[in-house]
């Protein structure tokens, strides 16, 4: 999903929420979810869109409704260890949606 199609879908009202996901060396991809389908972000040229941080991340949704907005940190367990990757060992934690620094 590109970030006008993204944008459309939040101003209608059927994203249900916004995660940030931190990746190994400091990436951050961002994925819209509907109806329990997770939807990444993607660049102009259908790659994966990178963010820097939660602030690059605020400051590209800026014009967005505000939603729901979680930063999810992925487990490494099965890298490091050659575990089944499960679901449920991700943190994921509720953020502010704007910035206090934001206005």
């Amino acid at each position: 999903m590109n970030f006008e199609e993204l944008r459309a879908y939040a101003i209608a009202g059927k994203v249900d929420e916004l995660n940030l996901i931190s990746m190994e060396g400091g990436i951050y991809l961002l994925e819209a979810r509907m109806h329990g389908a997770a939807y990444p972000l993607s660049d102009a040229h259908g790659q994966v869109f990178h963010l820097r941080s939660v602030e690059h991340a605020r400051e590209v949704i800026h014009a967005f409704p505000t939603l729901p907005f979680n930063l999810v940190h992925t487990s490494v367990h099965d890298e490091m260890c050659g575990l089944v990757a499960n679901a449920e060992e991700s943190l994921k934690v509720p953020i502010a949606f704007r910035s206090v620094w934001q206005r």
